[in-house]
């Protein structure tokens, strides 16, 4: 009886390191050495023996990938080392100037090699292996915190779920880019088409969505592939010294690397290679909206450095947007969550770079007449960055003797109240706030997104249902909600319901910088709400701010200030604040040792010209430290950094007594605090 279940034991491990084997030829490499129905057949014969012997199944085994019962939620993971995002280049002159601060600031006139690859329009994934085996995939989240997709990876082909080869690290963290191949996207919408259900937008979108499904057999359905691009994580081990050379080492341990990757030497190199790939753009079976630069040795990298959320050795050359001409058929107006009423345009839908696009953005009314817009005219779309369509000009000799005036309603479109244009700004707003439905669905909406609270289940059809039964108000009253509440409505079952309320439960523990974010503040965005996090550690110190001690914060000037003084001293605001947090949100709190030195709120000012920093760069490294930038040379003037040419500023700052250093010390006080 021993020696039969070692027997096997050992066919179950042949049989699984033969469909690995065979599995890895086709999906990484390209390359099968076996046909389809052989491979069908291996695959069965284990299934079938796993099958009879369920105690020998392993989590590795490659039947284990169909998908398991589906989740509840997502739990949130921390990324043990940020996943940064990328700076852009539009035009070659963009890439000298990348290619120039690389080089002044290691010190040298040598030519830097580049690593190049082709950008995937996908979606950032972490994979962390454990001795070789898969043990976690999680979202690229917001850079700090992702979402845990384990079981969803895990059902992705060309992502193995063991390492092959040897000495690989203890632990590794493998990031890549999960994409939806165009042939596999193409017949899924075929087959869709054919039963009448609907169809899908884009690959990139479909991708997303796959990877967030609660039900990791609907994600095994979608023939999902992936690339790696580089490691996080390493611990157990050494890896080579060029970025280039991690890569093949990836390879050779059985993930799957772009084959277009090369290595290029300085600027031209790069450009040469954003030709050739752009050359064989639309014959690739993936998207890609440009291609990625980045410096190929690793201690070149390591001197570089980086800034807050991107590297100073990387950066993504994009593509010019996708373009194309059609007519304007109507234009609408919608109320966003502060009140905003902006015109939507409707077109007669036209393909652009293989997606159909029959809305536009028009920003506001402005927006209109600069470009002298009328209804029925023929305009050129632009999808800028590849996503968001917007009208960039219009063909006059084709408008048509009928066309008609957008005019601006004379009150809101959802509730009838009063539209008013504030001082200063382009918008006109609702003056109804959260008394318009438009407003409190989109605030709540707002509130429950992905980077705010991130409430699993909370879509826009709920939302609105749950506004207009008067069961929500405001996003405080989420977390009151019952079962008897929820089943009545629209699409609710038992399962649903009990979703939403572990969600709204989960989303309890949240962190400063989301809540903050969440709370909807004009003009507070994702950076500004970890700005204030930063800062001010905790809530109640930034309630208790003036708007003065606001504006010392980067990035806050005084018409940001007083929207957040005002937002938080409103009455109503604070109330909601207080009912979220007697409701059992909560976080906590953020060290701030950061800003415990000299710079913290000092004022600088920049001058001339800097050879080794750009402005924005130095700029950003002391608001970093709490120091506030400004423009102009005053008695308050703590000190001014001058660079080659500096002019007025510099006699200015001499003439006052201000204290004036060079580029070189102020880099060497920046390195001090690690700034």
């Amino acid at each position: 009886m021993v020696g039969e279940s070692a027997d096997i034991s050992a066919e179950l491990e042949r049989l699984r390191t033969l469909v690995n084997h065979h599995n890895h030829q086709y999906h990484a490499l390209d390359a099968p050495t076996i046909s389809d129905a052989e491979f069908d057949k291996m695959f069965r014969e284990l299934k079938t023996l796993e099958e009879q012997y369920p105690d020998l199944i392993t989590d590795d085994s490659p039947t284990q990938r169909v998908g398991t019962e589906p989740l509840s939620s997502f739990s949130q993971i921390v990324h043990e080392l940020p996943m940064l995002s990328l700076d852009n280049a539009f035009d070659e002159d963009d890439v000298r100037d990348f290619e120039r601060r690389v080089m002044n600031r290691l010190q040298t006139e040598d030519t830097i090699e580049f690593a190049c690859e082709p950008k995937i329009d996908g979606v950032a994934v972490s994979l962390l292996y454990e001795d070789g085996k898969l043990v976690r995939g999680a979202t690229r989240g917001d850079g700090t915190t992702g979402e845990d997709i384990t079981t969803n990876v895990r059902t992705i082909k060309s992502i193995p779920l063991e390492l092959i080869g040897k000495g690989y690290p203890a632990r590794l963290e493998v990031r890549g880019e999960v994409y939806f191949p165009r042939s596999a996207f193409a017949r899924m919408n075929e087959l869709a088409a054919s039963k009448g259900e609907r169809v899908f937008a884009t690959p990139r979108n479909t991708a997303a969505g796959s990877l967030r499904q609660l039900d990791s057999r609907m994600t095994a359905s979608r023939g999902l592939s992936m690339f790696c691009y580089s490691v996080g994580l390493v611990e157990g081990s050494d890896l080579p010294e060029k970025h280039s050379q991690i890569l093949e080492r990836l390879k050779s341990w059985g993930m799957r690397i772009n084959p277009l990757i090369q290595v290029k030497p300085g600027a031209r190199g790069c450009s040469e290679y954003y030709m050739d790939i752009q050359s064989r753009r639309e014959s690739l079976d993936y998207d890609i909206d440009g291609v990625v630069y980045k410096v190929d040795r690793l201690d070149q990298q390591q001197s570089l450095g980086m800034l807050t959320r991107t590297p100073r050795w990387a950066i993504a050359h994009k593509f010019a947007p996708a373009e194309g001409w059609t007519v304007l058929r109507d234009v609408e107006f919608q109320v966003g969550r502060t009140g905003a009423v902006t015109p939507v345009a409707r077109l007669e839908p036209v393909n652009i770079g293989g997606v159909t696009i029959s809305n536009a953005s028009l920003h506001n009314m402005d927006e209109i007449a600069r470009l002298e817009l009328l209804v029925g005219d023929t305009v050129l779309i632009q999808r800028a960055g590849d996503v968001i369509p917007k009208i960039i000009s219009v063909d006059r000799k084709k408008r048509p003797d009928d066309a008609r005036e957008i005019k601006l309603p004379a009150e809101c479109p959802v509730c009838g109240s009063e539209i008013n244009r504030v001082e200063d700004e382009v918008i006109f707003r609702c003056s109804a706030g959260l008394a318009c439905s438009a407003q409190r669905k989109e605030s709540i909406w707002h509130f429950s997104s992905r980077l705010a609270m991130d409430i699993d289940g909370l879509g826009k059809k709920l939302i609105d249902q749950l506004v207009e039964a008067s069961l929500v108000e405001n996003p405080a009253d989420l977390y009151q909600l019952t079962e008897e509440q929820l089943l009545p409505l629209e699409r609710m079952a038992p399962k649903s319901v009990d979703n939403l309320l572990t969600a709204l439960e989960n989303s309890k523990e949240t962190t400063l910088e989301k809540f903050i974010y969440a709370l909807g503040i004009q003009e507070t965005g994702e950076s500004t709400a970890r700005g204030l996090a930063a800062h001010f550690g905790d809530l109640p110190p930034l309630r208790a701010a003036t708007r003065e001690e606001l504006e010392f914060i980067p990035d806050i000037g005084p018409i940001v200030a007083a929207k957040i003084y005002s937002f938080l001293h409103q009455e109503s605001n604070s109330k909601v604040i207080d009912d979220l947090i007697a409701r059992g949100v909560h976080w906590e709190p953020v060290a701030t040792d950061r800003l415990a030195n000299e710079l913290n709120g000092q004022t600088w000012v920049l001058t001339g010209t800097l050879s080794t920093l750009t402005r924005n760069e130095a700029k950003a490294r002391l608001q970093s430290l709490g120091a506030r930038v400004s423009g102009s040379v005053s008695a308050k003037t703590d000190c001014v950094v001058a660079g080659s040419a500096a002019g007025s500023k510099l006699v200015k700052a001499e003439k006052l007594g201000v204290e004036v250093i060079d580029e070189d010390l102020l880099i060497s006080l920046l390195e001090r605090y690690n700034a």
